[in-house]
């Protein structure tokens, strides 16, 4: 079956996202902005009352994701404190100047989550060759990495989407994701491969919808489900 992750702002967005049957949470902020890392208060909460795993999304603001080695530091320190609140994984990426993914900032990050696994978040979409841009995701570790396939929607790039999940080959989960709705994950889940979608939680009715039209389009038919 298709893994559905919930990107929240709130606990209760997060609980409501559990209820409408999600079966992960991205937890985040600023979300009209790309999503920024939330408050150590707000990770204890959603961390301490979800009963599904909760990944928290690092990033220190809005803007590209070129870092400099003092906002590197800080994500670190966010990301070990995120560890300590008992979260399931982290949301990451870093790039080069060039658009190239930042190999070894993205590796510093990881080895702060202490062996949690490692999303690459929609960076990879900024990057000027995405097929390139998978293998040094790859080579940083990360477990996932979260993409429209480099266009506005993953509806718009679900071809580039389906590429990287050939490309992948099991070595890492590709996780398609850019305004999936209810009207549209179907077609994106056939169309891509994806065996993980990602979609923003507009209310808990269109998640639970969303959520329905997933669990009846079965399996995928490619690669296996990494957790």
């Amino acid at each position: 079956m298709t893994l559905v992750e919930a990107a929240v702002e709130s606990l209760e967005g997060a609980l409501a996202a559990g209820r409408s049957g999600a079966d992960r949470i991205e937890l985040c902020v600023n979300l009209d902005a790309g999503g920024t890392t939330p408050s150590a208060a707000l990770i204890a909460a959603v961390a301490h009352d979800m009963r599904i795993p909760v990944f928290v999304l690092i990033r220190p603001r809005a803007g590209d994701f070129v870092y400099t080695r003092r906002e590197i530091e800080a994500m670190a320190r966010d990301i070990e404190i995120a560890v300590s609140m008992g979260i399931a994984g982290i949301v990451t990426g870093t790039l080069n100047p060039d658009t190239t993914v930042n190999v070894q900032q993205t590796r510093t990050l990881g080895n702060a989550a202490a062996g949690l696994p490692v999303t690459f978040h929609r960076a990879l979409d900024s990057a000027a060759n995405l097929s390139e841009a998978l293998e040094r995701v790859i080579d940083a570790g990360a477990s996932r990495v979260l993409t429209s396939g480099g266009a506005p929607t993953a509806e718009d790039g679900a071809d580039a989407i389906a590429a990287l999940v050939d490309q992948a080959g099991g070595r890492i989960s590709v996780v398609a994701g850019g305004s999936i709705r209810e009207h549209n994950v179907r077609d994106v889940i056939a169309r891509t491969g994806a065996d993980e979608v990602h979609s923003r939680l507009v209310d808990e009715a269109r998640m639970r919808n969303l959520i329905d039209v997933v669990r009846t389009t079965g399996e995928s038919g490619r690669g296996g489900l990494h957790r």
